[in-house]
């Protein structure tokens, strides 16, 4: 039975006769340098961690496909589109944003939505979330954002009273606040919610035109949402819950499945809209204006055989694009154009795309050299190692450029708040909330604010009531009975109190045009 069995090799492929005893010299003796074995077992094993994502380090994933339904090449010449029924591979990771590799899935915050399509002209990556607004609309407060999210330098704790000073000082995020707040804030599962490119992209034809996109996944398998309750008792039983959920499902051949529908908006339209800017990434366009337009279905039908190396060595980025799709002058945007790939070339090498998870399912052809992990070769005729070259290299092929982006305006750093009216959305999106969904939106608002300083926790009431009058005096009622169930020393948060509120402060939820669905 055992001469059957595959060979133990070390990694340089030499057979290994003995895996249970390191070489000593006698029983007792002191270990041998000369144990190459040993020291190879051990070396690799202070190498088996990489860095964790700085946002969304928790994740989940898995493969499948887009089926395409419905026929939008008047708007776009991305070959993935280019006839109904085509089929393209793809793969979806979903994550928390603030919580590290270890926190539990069950938190509330919100969930990254990236999906990476393997298409016949290279990867074209959508880096999203389960919402499709955000706190913020200008990328130089984003690093501060996260911090907010993450633990404080002395403590170590999560910091609810940084989080809610940040949001309080920050009107842009009273949209993104009250999904994440509401039922939507807190889904069992990836497989129970929605995913939005949150975004402005674009899309172009063969005739020059540019159209402006907003990109929704709409979930065939229902929302559902645990209170803070339930998710209580639920990390009490597993803090990989959403592992569970989404690899059970797949495995049971359960595949959950996802309708991706499209908003257009042209660029005349764009140029005149004066109701709010629509690269604004705290806003919505209304759904009456622009409606939903089908694409097709997204389909997640395989587990991954290797966790680390193909959802942990996944890399999603906003600066892979295809032709026929684009961006837009959304400035959140342009900032994760850059921020996305410098991360992964941090966390993974300068080679990362090259990694089989990452690499493209068409010919990849440049003149990228050397640097850590150079582990494959050129496609590139020998001579032809730089560019232009007279050695018949890969070349440019201007069918590929795309038509000019129309912006205008002077250089300067403009004051983003100026003329934004930061409450109609949320106002509209609490509007449609009925009673039991507003009584759990404020209980969770004041569970999360429980024991920060009342000028901050005022500061915010003054946001909520900018919303709709009912919203603030609604929060005032919670804080009211969260404060008395907390007895004399409500304004002292134990340890696991604050980490249990920072939990409940950062997901995705339903938004104006969508909170009936």
């Amino acid at each position: 039975m055992a001469d059957e069995r595959t060979l133990l090799t070390t990694s340089a492929g030499a057979p290994i006769g003995d895996n249970q005893n390191a070489m000593t010299v006698g029983p007792r003796g002191p270990l041998l340098v000369q144990d190459y074995q040993l020291f190879e077992k051990l070396a690799h094993q202070n190498r088996e961690r990489i860095p964790e994502r700085v946002v969304h380090a928790k994740g989940w994933g898995a493969f499948g496909e887009l089926t395409v339904t419905n026929d939008i090449t008047k708007y776009t010449n991305a070959k993935l589109f280019s006839e109904v029924g085509k089929k393209t591979p793809l793969l979806i990771r979903f994550s928390t944003v603030a919580g590290e590799q270890g926190a539990a899935d069950a938190e509330r915050d919100v969930r990254g939505f990236s999906i990476k399509f393997y298409t016949e002209e290279g990867n074209w990556d959508i880096v999203g979330n389960n919402t499709p607004v955000f706190f913020v609309r200008d990328p130089y407060k984003f690093p501060d954002f996260i911090r907010t999210q993450k633990r404080h330098p002395k403590t170590n704790l999560r910091s609810p009273t940084a989080m809610w000073d940040f949001w309080s000082l920050s009107p842009e995020s009273i949209h993104q606040i009250t999904i994440l707040m509401s039922d939507r804030g807190l889904p069992i599962g990836p497989q129970y919610m929605n995913g939005y490119g949150s975004h402005t992209f674009s899309f172009w034809n063969d005739a020059g035109e540019r159209y402006y996109v907003k990109f929704h996944f709409k979930t065939r398998q229902g929302h559902k949402h645990y209170t803070n309750e339930e998710a209580q008792n639920v990390v009490g039983r597993s803090r990989e819950s959403y592992q569970e959920e989404l690899y059970g499902t797949i495995d049971r051949g359960e595949f959950p499945k996802w309708d991706f529908k499209v908003q257009i908006m042209t660029e005349a339209q764009a140029e005149a809209y004066d109701k709010f800017n629509p690269f604004d990434l705290t806003k919505v366009w209304p759904h009456a204006e622009f409606p939903l337009i089908d694409v097709g279905t997204v389909e997640l039908n395989r587990n991954p055989e290797n966790y680390f190396a193909e959802v942990e060595q996944a890399a999603f980025s906003p600066s892979n694009i295809v032709r026929g799709i684009s961006f837009s002058p959304d400035k959140m945007l342009q900032a994760r154009i850059f921020s996305y790939a410098d991360a992964h070339r941090h966390r993974l090498g300068a080679h990362y795309e090259a990694l089989p998870v990452n690499r493209p399912h068409s010919p990849v052809n440049h003149y990228h050299k050397d640097g850590l992990l150079r582990f494959f070769a050129d496609n590139n005729p020998k001579d032809a190692y730089y560019e232009p070259n007279s050695f018949n290299g890969p070349t440019q092929d201007p069918r590929y450029l795309e038509p000019p982006l129309k912006v205008s305006g002077e250089a300067k750093r403009w004051d983003h708040r100026e003329g934004n009216d930061d409450y109609m959305q949320a106002r509209a999106l609490f509007e449609l909330f009925d009673e039991g969904e507003k009584e759990r939106l404020f209980l969770n608002i004041a569970e999360a604010m429980y024991g920060i300083p009342q000028f901050i926790i005022d500061r915010q009431l003054g946001h909520f009531d900018k919303v709709h009058a009912d919203y603030g005096a609604g929060v005032r009622k919670a804080l009211a009975g969260v404060a008395a169930r907390g007895g004399d020393d409500a304004t002292q948060i134990t340890e696991k109190k604050m980490d249990q509120m920072a939990m409940d402060q950062t997901d995705a939820a339903p938004l104006p045009n969508e909170a009936a669905e």
